[in-house]
């Protein structure tokens, strides 16, 4: 269909998981992919993230597809990393139009119990990460001169509050404060800034021992059934998780001219989660 013929994307945490269906799925509609991701594990995540191999797998199905891609490892914590990329993505393409400011990790203990270094790794990737991603990409676009769209993943943790997750859930809900003040000061350069508020997603962060063990305390070793079965319970829907092309769909949209009056938006993909009673 090529909705997004001609346009860029510049997408993190694109080894893997949500952001490698990002990267495809706006692709498959036309669009030039810049992909960064860590390749790297940080200590405080308790599962194992992506890699260099996993992001050259990504950069493979996308040319796949008849597209081209810049995938380079980034660490959205490092200023200079990000700066790096996006300047190789212009140089490559000439612009960049879409952010999909999506890289982030996940860990769980109780508030009092959470360690600094737990506290500060993911202030750093889950907020600090999408203001340095936005920061790195903005000034291009508005030097483009030709609008654009940015769209941030926080999650349902960015509209509810969850027991044991009081670092990510203050991320995420930082993340919808950082939307709602940049699509305010963006708004005159027509760049449309919005978040999307996955409930759980079939990706490794949701599927590790760390999630499995916070849903099902008392199991010694929970199974992803055990755990479909507890997850299910949360949302209205009666399924377990979405997948992450239903993610991607949303975030398509949203990069899409079919939204270009869009802006400012808390965009649930929950199948009820936020709903329900």
């Amino acid at each position: 269909m090529a909705r997004l013929e001609g346009k860029v994307a510049f997408v993190t945490g694109a080894a893997r998981g949500q952001g490698r269906s990002h990267a495809l799925r706006l692709a498959e509609e036309g669009a030039e992919i810049v992909a960064v991701d860590l390749c790297d594990q940080i200590p405080t995540v308790p599962f194992a993230m992506g890699t260099s191999e996993d992001l050259e797998e990504t950069a493979s199905m996308v040319e796949d597809l008849d597209r081209r891609i810049v995938a380079r490892k980034a660490d959205v914590r490092d200023e200079a990393e990000l700066r790096a990329a996006v300047e190789e993505g212009i140089s490559e393409f000439g612009h960049i139009d879409i952010v999909c400011a999506n890289a982030g990790i996940f860990s769980s203990a109780p508030t009092w119990e959470l360690t600094r270094e737990q506290w500060q790794d993911m202030i750093d990737v889950n907020l600090t990460g999408v203001w340095k991603t936005c920061k790195a990409v903005v000034p291009h676009m508005i030097e483009h001169g030709e609008g654009g769209s940015i769209i941030i993943t926080s999650s349902t943790a960015g509209i509810k509050g969850f027991p044991g997750t009081a670092h990510y859930t203050a991320a995420k809900h930082g993340v919808v404060g950082l939307m709602k003040t940049l699509a305010n000061e963006l708004a005159p350069h027509m760049i449309r800034v919005n978040t999307v508020n996955p409930t759980g997603v079939d990706t490794p962060l949701l599927h590790n021992d760390a999630i499995y063990h916070l849903f099902l305390p008392d199991e010694e070793n929970p199974t992803r059934e055990q755990f479909g079965e507890a997850y299910t319970q949360l949302n209205l829907l009666p399924i377990p998780w979405v997948d992450s092309r239903d993610i991607s769909n949303a975030v398509l949209w949203l990069a899409s001219d079919e939204a270009r009056y869009v802006t400012g938006v808390v965009l649930p993909v929950d199948a009820g989660f936020t709903q329900k009673v």
